[in-house]
């Protein structure tokens, strides 16, 4: 079924709960960390307080119709260019909303990793179960 996304900052605290418990530290949300050649702040939704954790948050859904929403994965994208501008030692993820489509056998988050795994990298690609308050990674053996 297709939900309805909730509130940027909700997610985004939820995400932060969760994942606290899971890589065992604190975060911040929106805070800017200096990327880039000359360096330039930009605002990440999820900083450990540690700054060794770092990821972006996407609350996104199919279509209302089933079709692939080609417009939100361009925003994934864009948040996969700028994790890749932080140092390899730190730890880079994007938190995607569980969304499952009734006409398609993946959720949106296992379609991204399918078509785009190969722009991740060593990026982590974590979907939130908002339902089941729980998280899982996406792309790795384990999962």
């Amino acid at each position: 079924m297709n939900s309805i996304p909730i509130n940027k900052i909700k997610f985004q605290n939820i995400a932060a709960e969760l994942l606290s418990d899971y890589f065992k530290v604190e975060f911040k949300l929106e805070y800017p960390v200096a990327i880039g050649h000359p360096p330039k702040n930009h605002k990440f939704d999820l900083v450990s307080t540690d700054k060794r954790y770092i990821g972006e948050c996407k609350d996104f859904s199919w279509t209302k119709t089933g079709n692939i929403p080609s417009g939100k994965l361009a925003h994934i994208n864009e948040a996969v260019l700028f994790l890749s501008k932080l140092p390899s030692d730190v730890v880079r993820f994007i938190v995607m909303r569980k969304a499952a489509c009734p006409t398609k056998q993946e959720t949106l988050a296992e379609y991204y990793y399918r078509t785009y795994g190969h722009l991740l990298n060593e990026i982590l690609l974590i979907e939130l179960d908002i339902e089941q308050n729980n998280i899982k990674m996406i792309g790795l053996d384990n999962d």
